[in-house]
């Protein structure tokens, strides 16, 4: 079996990255691939960080050709559009170009390419349409492919809309009626890994294996409220009284996501993962499961196997809270530069004429830090920007606290304690620093 190399497109996802390490333990040669790999994902010289998407077909030839790839896995996905992320760009066009490499390779090639449930007939958004487009690519190409559509993938870590349900478990509140009764049907990752792994052992010539098409669910009838209930067994949370979420207050936060989209970020709330949850997630494993003999792992036995740890709840607990943490800090400092300058600027140039500043230097230094406030909220509220706004923001309110203890010490006794607060907000940035990272 370690003579076959497999090659892990997008290794540094919630499910490329299990592949990657899964596959290795199981004795295969696995490259990994992605546009940006941490360095806790760095864990073998077969990890490659690579401008992926901006290769054109003759290099990623030149890729499978140098590593002698036997298995190429296609996990490269996103959700929606927004900076730097284009759907049709990634499931379509590189689909193409990766299909037109494989076919010029020296060697034969099987593609396994991770699709998603449903059908055509159901498919509403870009993200699914483009998903399709690139199976219809596939399955004209005459390469020897197995499309994968696995269900919800319950993985030991979390990310998107696996976090999300985490955090619902984890708090008293249910989705709306009609979400909740929605078709829901999981799939253990590692019986993801299990399939490219048996598909990997096989024959390439072999020809009832040449074009497959199979569903990774589990079994049976499961609902979006079966999934919750069962991680919130897990989490200890089943017995809670709970709220049910308005359906406008869904909508909302679609589009609060997909504003905060357009900033760089990418919240698992967005209009287009609302619109997937509402189609559902279903679909037929029996040709699955009568090729490989594989049995789907039931989302209980999952769960079960591994309780819910200290570390799993709190990541559960503050994964909604952390988008109101960045808005509230973008808020503060948007809103007291706003203040200062526009609202009550005769009233904060006045702090700094009763504490004998030179009458020439009030006015430049409350329009300065005015600004400087607004910029440290703006540069927090885009993604890119956000940790170097978080170090200024923080950087910024020592200053002030260093700067009032010795030019205005009194400030520290006023009655509403503005300088004692700044403590707290300096806290709650170092708070949103670590929190900042998606995987």
């Amino acid at each position: 079996m370690s003579e076959q190399t497999i090659l892990v497109l997008g290794a540094s996802g919630l499910i490329g990255r299990f592949l990657t390490d899964d596959l290795r333990e199981r004795g295969f040669r696995v490259v990994g691939i992605a546009r940006r790999l941490s360095a806790a994902q760095r864990m073998s010289a077969l990890d490659l960080e690579l401008p992926i998407l901006s290769l054109d077909a003759a290099a990623l030839k030149g890729i499978l050709d140098e590593h002698a790839v036997n298995v190429v896995v296609n996990c490269l996905g996103v959700l929606q559009d927004g900076p730097g992320s284009n759907t049709g760009a990634v499931h379509r066009d590189f689909v193409a170009r990766l299909l037109q490499a494989i076919s010029h390779s020296r060697r034969a090639i099987r593609l396994v390419h991770i699709s998603i449930p449903g059908t055509a007939e159901t498919d509403r958004t870009t993200f699914a349409t483009t998903k399709r487009e690139a199976e219809h690519l596939i399955a004209a190409s005459g390469i020897p492919h197995a499309i994968l559509r696995p269900g919800f993938v319950v993985a030991p870590s979390a990310y998107g809309g696996s976090a999300m349900l985490r955090a619902l478990a984890a708090f008293p509140i249910d989705l709306p009626a009609r979400e909740m009764a929605t078709p829901f049907q999981p799939v253990a990752i590692e019986d993801i890994s299990a399939t490219i792994a048996w598909l990997a052992a096989r024959d390439i010539d072999d020809a009832s294996l040449t074009a497959v098409s199979w569903d990774l669910i589990q079994a049976g009838p499961v609902s979006m409220a079966g999934v919750i209930k069962t991680f919130r067994v897990a989490f200890g949370t089943e017995g809670w009284p709970r709220i049910g979420m308005p359906a406008f207050m869904l909508d909302l936060g679609a589009r609060l996501g997909d504003l905060a989209n357009r900033l760089g970020w990418m919240p698992p709330m967005r209009s287009t993962a609302i619109a997937e949850l509402r189609r559902g997630v279903a679909g037929d494993p029996s040709a699955w499961i009568a090729a490989t003999g594989i049995t789907p792992k039931k989302l209980t036995d999952v769960l079960g196997r591994h309780p819910a740890t200290i570390q799993d709840k709190w990541f559960a607990r503050l994964f909604l809270i952390k988008a109101l943490i960045f808005a509230s800090l973008v808020g503060f400092w948007l809103f007291s530069g706003f203040i200062a300058l526009f609202v009550s600027y005769p009233a904060a140039a006045a702090i700094l004429s009763a504490h004998n500043f030179p009458p020439a230097l009030v006015d430049p230094i409350t329009i300065g830090t005015s600004l400087m406030d607004m910029s440290i909220g703006l540069l927090i509220a885009f993604r890119r920007t956000a940790a170097f706004g978080l170090v200024a923001g923080i950087a910024a309110s020592l200053g002030y606290m260093v700067g009032a203890a010795i030019l205005t010490p009194d400030l520290w006794v006023e009655p509403l304690g503005a300088l004692v607060k700044t403590g707290p907000a300096i806290v709650l940035m170092v708070v949103a620093l670590l929190m900042l990272d998606n995987r």
